[in-house]
């Protein structure tokens, strides 16, 4: 079934079946007991193996090949699990799968701690000497990077324990909030005097619906929920920052966000260049919202409402045949590979988009590098944000895509530079369109009100969840922080980084508790790189604007690059520029005032929005 012949208003539900034919079956539990043998096979070669020299040169390059086709097999198995058990979060044999999982983590961790010991140890001629070898080629930039991580264990014991514990601690805490909150279900109390009980899957697009009435109604409704809940969620959110503080000090790092630095693969002089140029030019994202709000009649904007499209009459519900042919067409227009890519993912039902209860809210890209295949999961609700958002993670699953035939350590890219692949889809998709001749101007200027929307929110939303998790960061060193304190120190990061582009009672106190990002303990300060990653995308949508499709192989290049070194030296490699420098950050920025100008012309010309029933909640 193709996109354009799939008509059906609920969206997709996926095929998972060239993972494994079916849950639990034979072919999955032969897959985990090799998987099993084969750990415990390395864990042996590397408790056996000699230091690092020159006569054991073969044994450790052995030990790394079978390290890293047990990372791609074990990806393999996880990303299965994860579809499943996001696609139905209340399925306790999904949820005991992904506990069991963990302990397969734990198990690899260990064996990797004795390459780390190892790497910490070696003599540089030696480790060169094993990064020549003919079949670590391509692998170079991983191994170094993990002989930079050596640098900041505890002894080997210590570490190993550490693993152990992680899977009935940090990361317990991570799959409890996962499980409840895929349970959670919030009262909507609709405008005509109705109220139901409705999933919390539904709960993001109903505060982003046009009618700001439904929007303030769900917003309500869902934080009514989130406050029930808010005990567990400062438990947990406390929990995982302390384990995290905890290890870092006994690691010898000296910043908490030296971990999530490393994991970025950015230096903190880049961070600070950029948070320094959003800070400079701050006034560029709030103008986008100002002028929503004044076409509202209003001087600035509710929390609930930053997603939420202009009160057009053309912001209708947006079908799932609809949204799906709107992101394939702009593809088609612009990007022609792009668009077969995503036909394919269509036919092949790799898209899991389906609006029902049950689901894990939220989206994400996952694949495995044992078939190549990606998958995208999200739920398609009605609202056009839901289109952006099938793009932005389409753009994710092209990435992966294209480094289907690379080695496995060669596929690990940071988020910092897999977030440019999604943005630079999301924008192609805004751009096309903006400019298709079928779409009417009321839906032009919604398409613009959500392209300059996502924009605000990456330089805006972002960077208030950022500025929270830094000054949560510096309180939780001191011991752990209540509900009250965390409801206080995310109103003062909205309220600090939006100023006046929201209302005085504009923010929203319940926001740690809500958003899944802040729990993800794979990955430390996991929102920064999304704005990095905006940014970046930007100077690459430069670049398309100035070269048009002759570009896309240089971008393609860069993409398959992205997991063969830092940030700085892949934007360097494939851009020319210098991310070190603020105004390099600042020019993303600016280039966001030509397509601000624009927007405020139309709604000045389309008039005040402020007396439709649509208007105000």
């Amino acid at each position: 079934m193709t996109g354009d012949q799939s008509q059906d208003r609920q969206g997709l539900r996926w095929e998972l079946s060239s993972f494994f034919p079916v849950f639990d079956g034979p072919q999955m539990r032969a897959f985990k007991e090799r998987l099993g043998s084969d750990l415990a096979g390395l864990q042996g070669l590397t408790a056996r193996a000699d230091p690092l020299a020159a006569d054991s040169l073969a044994m450790w390059e052995r030990i790394i090949l079978k390290l890293e086709d047990l990372e791609a097999r074990l990806g393999h198995l996880n990303a299965y699990v994860e579809c499943l058990a996001a696609a139905d979060a209340g399925n306790e044999a999904y949820q005991r799968e992904e506990a069991g999982l963990r302990l397969l983590r734990a198990e690899l961790d260990k064996a990797e701690i004795d390459l780390l010991q190892t790497f910490k140890e070696a003599p540089e001629a030696d480790f060169a000497a094993l990064l020549d070898r003919k079949a670590l080629r391509g692998a170079a930039h991983p191994l170094r990077r993990l002989r930079l991580r050596a640098q900041h264990t505890m002894p080997r014991e210590q570490e190993k324990l550490a693993a152990e514990l992680a899977v009935d601690g940090l990361h317990a805490w991570g799959r409890l909030y996962n499980t409840q909150s895929g349970k959670l279900e919030f009262e909507m109390n609709w405008p005509d005097g109705r109220s139901e009980r409705l999933p919390i899957s539904r709960w993001r697009a109903l505060m982003s619906h046009p009618d700001r009435r439904v929007g303030r109604a769900a917003f309500e409704g869902g934080n009514r929920t989130w406050a029930a809940l808010a005990d567990p969620c400062a438990a947990a959110l406390n929990a995982i920052a302390g384990n995290r503080l905890t290890l870092q000090r006994h690691r010898g790092l000296d910043h908490y966000l030296d971990t999530a630095l490393y994991q970025a693969q950015v230096s903190r002089e880049t961070l600070e260049a950029m948070y320094q140029a959003i800070h400079a030019n701050i006034t560029v994202p709030r103008r986008i919202f100002q002028a929503k709000a004044r076409a509202m009649g209003r001087e600035g904007i509710w929390w609930f409402e930053r997603e939420a499209p202009l009160p057009l009459s053309a912001a209708g519900e947006l079908g799932w045949g609809d949204g799906s042919r709107l992101v394939a067409q702009s593809f088609r227009r612009a990007y022609p590979a792009l668009a077969d890519y995503y036909a394919m993912a269509l036919d092949k039902r790799w898209i899991e988009s389906e609006n029902r209860g049950g689901k894990r809210p939220g989206a994400f890209c996952t694949g495995s590098e044992v078939t190549g295949e990606q998958r995208v999961y999200m739920t398609f609700a009605g609202a056009l944000r839901d289109a952006s958002t099938l793009a932005h993670e389409v753009g994710h699953a092209w990435h992966g895509w294209l480094m289907r035939d690379l080695r496995p350590f060669a596929r690990s890219y940071p988020m910092t530079l897999a977030e440019t692949a999604s943005v630079f889809a999301e924008q192609l998709f805004a751009e096309g369109a903006i400019a298709d001749p079928a779409i009417s101007e009321g839906n032009k200027l919604l398409m613009l009100d959500g392209a300059l929307g996502d924009a605000g929110i990456m330089l805006l939303d972002i960077t208030a969840r950022y500025e929270f998790e830094r000054a949560f960061h510096d309180e939780r060193r001191h011991g752990e922080v209540g509900v009250s304190r965390l409801q206080e120190l995310m109103v003062q990061a909205q309220r600090q980084v939006w100023g006046e582009a929201l209302l005085p009672d504009g923010e929203d106190p319940w926001f740690w508790a809500s958003k899944l990002h802040f729990y993800i303990t794979d990955l430390s300060f996991y929102n920064f790189p999304y704005t990095f990653g905006f940014l970046l995308a930007m100077a690459l949508v430069r670049l398309f604007r100035e070269g048009g499709q002759e570009f896309l192989p240089q971008y393609e290049e860069f993409l398959r690059k992205t997991g063969s070194g830092s940030a700085e030296e892949v934007v360097e490699a494939a851009l020319g520029e210098d991310i070190r420098r603020s105004e390099f950050w600042a020019a993303g920025i600016h280039a966001l005032e030509q397509p601000l100008g624009k927007y405020e012309e139309l709604l000045a010309a389309q008039g005040a929005f402020g007396s439709s029933p649509a208007g105000e909640p």
